[in-house]
């Protein structure tokens, strides 16, 4: 079987090192995790985003390749930002099932403090088909410095639309947590309705019960916004519904306007452990 030792480690340092060095890649043929341009993560199929121009987030370059997009032994899913033939390729992946209303948790492996200053880990729902009645039906969850090296807390919980067009703040909020909380193991998750956002984030696993380190909701008492994107503009939106064809999402990339790639000049790698979905009742 074929392995290779993954990268992220490098990332995190030496101290980290033992710690993550036990992610290794298995041949997807003999694993049977990523067939083509589908990955099996979580009990679910995900679709593989590739690009041979760059696209949005960003707009950056997606890389579809099993070395940037891929499942371990233990089923966790690494996704990488990574040059490839002189160009920086992030990576994302799209859930074949639909999704509305309901409680999402994701938890993740990572030091987001050693992220470039522009590279961005996402965690959201999203809808292709619902931007003029719902802005795309979008809610996040996302760890970046947001191109600030002065950041202190890589963390933000969103509602959609924030900063298209105007930048609505009140629709955005930063984790109210110690950067190190951040550092390994961490899960993160929102429960939305249509009346209600609930974000919450702990240390551990998902069934880990640990004290929340941070936290935040969004209700109706907020104004409605309106999405501006490509000369086009959404109806007016303070909780977006979900749509026929929402989905969940991940995806690890850069901001351009930043660096051209991670501003560090460094490829990257994250580890996504677990990805849950309880619907709403």
């Amino acid at each position: 079987m074929k392995k290779r030792i993954s990268n992220f480690a490098l990332l995190l340092g030496v101290a980290a090192l033992a710690m993550f060095s036990s992610c290794q890649q298995s041949d997807p043929e003999e694993v049977l995790m990523r067939q083509g341009d589908i990955v099996n993560f979580a009990g679910r199929k995900w679709d593989v985003k590739g690009s041979v121009n760059q696209v949005g987030p960003g707009p950056n370059f997606f890389s579809k390749l099993y070395e940037d997009v891929w499942v371990d032994e233990k089923g966790y899913l690494h996704l990488n930002i990574a040059n490839r033939n002189g160009n920086w390729y992030s990576t994302e992946v799209i859930s074949q099932d639909t999704m509305g209303y309901g409680t999402y948790t994701w938890t993740i492996q990572a030091d987001p403090m050693s992220f470039a200053n522009n590279v961005v880990l996402g965690l959201f729902t999203w809808d292709n088909n619902t931007f003029f009645t719902q802005a795309n039906s979008e809610v996040d969850i996302e760890l970046s410095k947001w191109g600030n090296a002065e950041s202190e807390v890589p963390l933000t919980y969103s509602v959609q639309p924030v900063n298209f067009g105007p930048y609505f703040d009140e629709r955005s909020e930063y984790a109210n947590t110690d950067s190190n909380n951040l550092l390994g193991i961490t899960t993160h998750q929102f429960t939305w309705t249509d009346s209600l956002i609930t974000w919450r984030s702990w240390r551990g696993d998902i069934d880990m019960v640990n004290p929340i380190m941070s936290s935040w909701s969004f209700d109706l008492s907020n104004p409605a916004r309106i999405k501006y994107e490509g000369g086009q503009s959404s109806n007016p939106i303070i909780i977006p519904a979900p749509g026929n064809t929402t989905n969940a999402r991940m995806n690890f990339w850069t901001l351009p306007h930043v660096a051209v790639g991670p501003e560090n000049a460094m490829e990257h790698e994250v580890v996504i452990r677990d990805f849950r979905y309880e619907p709403a009742q």
